[in-house]
């Protein structure tokens, strides 16, 4: 008879052999905010929704490499766009090996007047979507919990639509 209890899933997190600090932006366009779906060509999270994101590099500071990941998932430039919020991290356990690997997300909110997209090899689909219907997508883990910390308090809250 085994005495071993679970750990708490929060726990697993600290003892994570890999931590991948990433960065999470959530691009808004008239109340609607931008979902991607991650190709099959990618490392991880093959067909999950997400907003845009990236690993961050030793040394760099997340929302410069946020704006340089909008800019390269999705063709808005820096003049195209307007940071609104950087929010506290959050930790979220991979999903297909929770033990080993922790990703450490640095989500950001910024809102756009231009709606046109153009995907690079990352995502084959996007859409934008009511934040409410967030949970209605297959996701990476912990997105709606990512938006949740940078969407509250915001002025202009989205629109009931």
């Amino acid at each position: 008879m085994s005495t071993k209890q679970a750990m708490p899933q929060s726990e697993s997190y600290n003892r994570a052999k890999i931590r991948n600090n990433i960065v999470t932006a959530f691009i808004e366009y008239n109340g609607k905010v931008l979902l991607l779906r991650r190709s099959q060509r990618v490392k991880t999270m093959k067909g999950k929704w997400a907003g845009v994101s990236g690993y961050i590099e030793a040394y760099e500071r997340p929302l410069a490499r946020a704006l340089k990941e909008i800019e390269e998932e999705t063709g808005l430039t820096n003049k195209s766009v307007q940071v609104l919020r950087e929010g506290s991290t959050l930790e979220a356990a991979d999903n297909m090996k929770p033990d080993i690997i922790t990703w450490v997300v640095h989500p950001f909110y910024v809102r756009t007047t231009n709606n046109t997209v153009n995907l690079d090899w990352e995502h084959d689909q996007y859409k934008w979507v009511n934040p409410k219907e967030i949970e209605n997508y297959d996701t990476v883990p912990k997105l709606k919990e990512a938006l949740d910390r940078v969407y509250p308090g915001i002025p202009n809250n989205f629109n009931e639509k």
